[in-house]
């Protein structure tokens, strides 16, 4: 059995200890600087806790000393502490952030390590690239690939048409850094909030509009093989009118802790929530201009006897599948490794990977016809 720790004891790192002990294939030791958020897993069979501060790696690597691995589901702010403290620890790291700062860090700390470093294993950053990676390897010559994520509510009745589902200081960073994206095959950079647009699935509609950090290393990977290449959030209409008000108008994006304040005491949390996930790529194939499709949805679920939100499925389950994927040995063991590096089919082929698969199994299948 492996030693695994998980550093954040929030919404998604409760979510990926209660997948990693429930499968009977790992043993847990959570950290958090807060010792209330470890309260409910004190005792737990294969669960150590640990309150400390996170933001001191030498601390922080003393205690991940026998570690196979370390889940890194700490605030965005303090991926580079985790990373570091996970290397020099001698432990493979893995991590949620969509910071696109962190983890061009975290690749620097990859270069000569003899561990795995895996950043960026969530849903977006994450499952989504992986989902776009496949689709694209289908065509002889890439024109446009599309990403789209959403973790809505299923039920909006509030002027922002949103419930708070995840990290609020991870939402207000893609609110308000630039984005990576390729426009006419040159790599650039787009602002947040912006580009918006208009589609419709299954008779609802949405917008949806650039935010940060949602591609990974995509856009690296696929400069100067694309013509257009773009990640944006899903939302009902007239939340990002709201937000860019919020942001511009009342300047919060310069006082993101007010903004946080407001949000979290204003918008209702709910478990009541569904994942989009909506990947277009178009492009030549055996001579004909072509376009494949993925779409799915993902909704809250009962996991060992507890109600968890979308969100908190698609995101610890897409962590835990590369853990394990890594764990059986079919993942590079060293370095710094993509989400392009992992195959659509093993990962939904995995025990957690398998969240991911709807009901109906036909709609995993690109409209190639």
């Amino acid at each position: 059995m492996r030693k695994v720790a998980v550093i954040g004891a929030g919404k998604i790192g409760s979510t990926v200890v209660d997948l990693l002990v429930g499968s009977g294939s790992y043993e847990v030791l959570v950290v958090d600087q807060a010792a209330a958020a470890l309260k409910p897993m004190e005792g737990r069979h294969r669960v150590e806790t640990a309150a400390m501060a996170i933001d001191d790696p030498e601390a922080v690597a003393a205690r991940l000393k026998g570690c196979f691995a370390v889940v890194n589901c700490a605030p965005y702010q303090l991926t580079t502490a985790v990373a570091r403290a996970a290397k020099a620890a001698g432990a493979h790291y893995l991590d949620l952030t969509e910071d696109v700062a962190s983890s061009r860090v975290v690749r620097e700390l990859a270069a000569d390590s003899d561990t795995a470093f895996i950043p960026q294993c969530g849903l977006a950053p994450g499952f989504i690239t992986i989902a776009a990676w496949d689709l694209a390897k289908h065509f002889d010559e890439l024109h446009d690939v599309r990403l789209r994520v959403g973790a809505l509510p299923r039920y909006p009745s509030n002027a922002l048409n949103y419930n708070l589902t995840w990290s609020t200081d991870g939402v207000i960073n893609e609110y308000c850094e630039p984005c990576e994206a390729i426009v006419n095959g040159k790599l650039r950079e787009t602002p947040a909030l912006e580009e918006r647009e208009e589609f419709a699935l299954d008779g609802v509609t949405y917008e949806a509009f650039n935010t940060s950090g949602g591609l990974g290393t995509l856009c690296h990977t696929l400069d100067g093989k694309v013509r257009n290449l773009n990640y944006k959030t899903i939302r009902y209409p007239g939340h990002a009118q709201i937000m860019k008000a919020l942001l511009n108008d009342l300047n919060l994006r310069n006082r993101r802790e007010v903004l946080k304040d407001i949000l979290e005491n204003a918008v209702p949390a709910t478990m009541q929530d569904v994942v989009i996930v909506f990947v277009t790529v178009s492009g030549m194939k055996g001579g004909r201009l072509m376009q494949e499709t993925y779409v799915n949805k993902v909704y809250a679920q009962e996991i060992g006897g507890e109600v968890k939100s979308a969100i908190q499925i698609t995101t610890a389950g897409s962590v835990c599948a590369v853990l394990d994927m890594l764990a059986d040995g079919k993942l590079p063991q060293t370095g710094f490794i993509r989400q392009e590096d992992i195959g659509l089919s093993d990962f939904l082929a995995n025990r957690f990977g398998r969240y991911y698969a709807p009901e109906d199994e036909t709609a995993l299948k690109a409209a190639a016809e």
